[in-house]
């Protein structure tokens, strides 16, 4: 690891304002980063440490849940609103990393962190999104990669709290030197572009303040599933947030957000306007699950997840019904 200086800061403008020099980087708390730096994937000639700013921190529900940046990931699975209001957001945190990294980590820190991708990872690889000419899993090992999106780098956003956040409709205030507004939790995504080997839209300087989840309408239903190489706390292979809103028998709004298969969070917006409307059943669910992954490219090696993503689809809407033992039978009735 390089030598770099350590800076305590106690106030927004103070952070923005040091952030703005190069190889200046926001520590809050350092699961990531500090990873990265050991590793000397990244560099950094000052560390800006967050931890001391009191507006970035506190749980509350207002006419939504408001979540500042640097909550810790255990502070929100423990949280009584988010227990009884928003429990998908729980079930995720529970599968994610293990209780030692839940304690330390930063929902902030857990929407912006980089890919687990071993050539990103590896020192001996200077990968695309490292800003060298090619991605080495197109051809290389790309068992863990993307099956949907982008052509130009495969690796997969790696959290499990963006797809269910965003499934519950989230948005996330982010705050730098030219910037002050409240976006979609989906706008704080894409694909990775030439001209920004990245995989969120935040610039340097920009910080996520805090993040918003609208209150609960009617009796929705939610549900997290995620597939792992092992029994738990590992990063998703494929992974499914789920939100229905009903109106009767019938599907009101549905939200459906993959991941573990893009460079981002992935939206299946045709499964999601298939779902809406109508009445659910397991022939709806198959359609669903077929439409989602309609235009996945699989790799050499990766093929699997378009199966496992459509069973984790499929598991989670016979799940959302009263009635799913007469689904998982085999019943084309509706419900």
């Amino acid at each position: 690891m390089h030598v770099f200086e350590h800076i305590d800061v106690f106030d927004l403008r103070t952070a923005i304002q040091l952030l703005r020099e190069s190889q200046s980087e926001a520590l809050a708390g350092g699961t990531d980063l500090l990873g990265e730096l050991k590793r000397r994937i990244r560099t950094a000639q000052r560390l800006v440490n967050l931890k001391m700013i009191s507006e970035l921190k506190g749980i509350g529900y207002e006419k939504g849940l408001r979540i500042g940046s640097l909550v810790t990931l255990s502070e929100i699975e423990q949280h009584p609103v988010v227990l009884k209001k928003y429990p998908m957001l729980a079930q995720a945190i529970s599968l994610t990393a293990t209780p030692q990294l839940r304690n330390m980590g930063t929902i902030g820190g857990n929407l912006c962190q980089h890919p687990r991708c071993w050539y990103y990872r590896s020192p001996l690889f200077h990968c695309w999104l490292k800003g060298g000419e090619r991605c080495f899993a197109f051809k290389g090992e790309n068992r863990n990669h993307a099956i949907l999106g982008s052509k130009i780098c495969r690796a997969v956003h790696p959290s499990d709290l963006a797809p269910a956040m965003m499934a519950l409709g989230a948005s996330v205030k982010i705050q730098g030197p030219r910037r002050k507004e409240e976006i979609p939790l989906e706008s704080l995504y894409a694909q990775p572009a030439e001209n920004r080997r990245q995989m969120t839209t935040v610039r340097p300087a920009d910080l996520i303040t805090e993040i918003r989840i609208p209150p609960p309408k009617g009796m929705p239903r939610g549900i997290y599933l995620k597939a792992m190489d092992r029994n738990a706390w590992s990063f998703a292979l494929v992974s499914v947030a789920l939100s229905l809103s009903f109106g009767g028998s019938r599907i009101k709004k549905a939200h459906l957000v993959l991941g573990g298969v893009a460079s981002m969070p992935w939206r299946a917006i045709e499964a999601e306007d298939l779902l809406q409307g109508r009445t659910l059943s397991r022939e709806l669910a198959e359609h669903a699950a077929a439409a989602a992954l309609k235009s996945a490219q699989p790799l050499k090696d990766n093929g699997y997840k378009i199966d496992l993503a459509k069973g984790l689809i499929l598991q989670a809407l016979i799940g959302m019904c009263p009635a799913s033992s007469a689904i998982q039978a085999g019943s084309r009735d509706t419900i």
